[in-house]
């Protein structure tokens, strides 16, 4: 089982699609990276992989329980966080 599947994941604001169509499948003890331009979406799809908003379509699923209609907090408590940079000393 995988840690993290991801499918299907879209959100649109309006009319712009600031994520279409993103997968991933993250395995225990493994580490990826999401690298991309500026304006490509990478923030979005953490603020849709911790709830922070909510998809327009797809699944989030960690350690197969689907995050669709938990919180924040409780998603954080399945394990998946982020953090803000803070540029301020």
């Amino acid at each position: 089982m995988n840690m993290l599947d991801v499918t299907h994941l879209s959100i649109s604001f309006g009319g712009l699609k600031a994520v279409d169509d993103f997968h991933i499948n993250v395995k225990k003890g493994q580490l990826y990276g999401l690298i991309g331009p500026n304006g490509a979406g990478k923030t979005t799809i953490f603020n849709l992989l911790t709830s922070v908003y909510k998809p327009t379509r797809g699944t989030v699923l960690v350690d197969g329980y689907d995050t669709a209609d938990k919180s924040v907090a409780e998603v954080n408590r399945m394990g998946v966080a982020r953090t803000f940079q803070n540029i301020r000393l």
